[in-house]
């Protein structure tokens, strides 16, 4: 398609079909049900290679470089930055929107089927390249950051059940001042 037009031409078109297939992508992304990015689902599990994200800590040293990459802030303002509340629901809706940014950088990179199909092979390739480099390094970041909050949502729901078995546990006072223990 693009194979005959001059390079200008040529990178103009793809930026302007670029912009759209990403456009395009993030809006189906806030549209879909939230249930397509269900954490369980296949896609989003971790991958033994992976190992519960040692692999982006260790190999790829993720903590020095993803806080320097900018982050998308939707428009209700679900921020990323810090966990300020470390409830179920909250952790369950940041692992929501982990696996909705994964899949939105995921699909962005898909891009790069349609610029081989419309460029010669050398323009697709560089074309290819800065589309990965823009999108696979947020993927990853949001793989990463899934592993670490799973992780945290295990602990919360481990110490919530210790405290309710504590309170099941405590002491409770009867009327007449005498103290027995709950169940007795």
């Amino acid at each position: 398609m693009l194979r005959e037009e001059s390079v200008v031409n040529a990178l103009l078109v793809n930026i302007v079909l670029g912009a759209v297939w990403h456009y395009g992508i993030f809006f189906l992304c806030i549209s879909v049900s939230t249930s397509v990015f269900d954490c369980n689902r296949k896609i989003y599990l971790p991958h033994k290679w992976e190992r519960d994200g040692k692999f982006y800590q260790d190999i790829l040293k993720i903590n020095r470089w993803k806080d320097f990459l900018p982050q998308h802030i939707g428009k209700d303002g679900f921020s990323k930055d810090h966990i300020d509340d470390v409830s179920i629901e909250y952790l369950d809706e940041f692992i929501m929107e982990t696996c909705r940014g994964e899949w939105n950088h995921t699909m962005n990179c898909m891009f790069s089927a349609v610029l081989f199909v419309m460029n010669d092979f050398g323009m697709a390739l560089v074309l290819t390249v800065i589309l990965l480099i823009g999108n696979l390094p947020f993927a990853m970041i949001q793989r990463y950051n899934r592993f670490r909050l799973q992780k945290l949502r295990k602990a919360v729901v481990r110490r919530m059940e210790r405290q309710s078995k504590k309170q099941a546990r405590a002491s409770v006072c009867t009327p007449d001042g005498n103290e027995i223990l709950n169940g007795e």
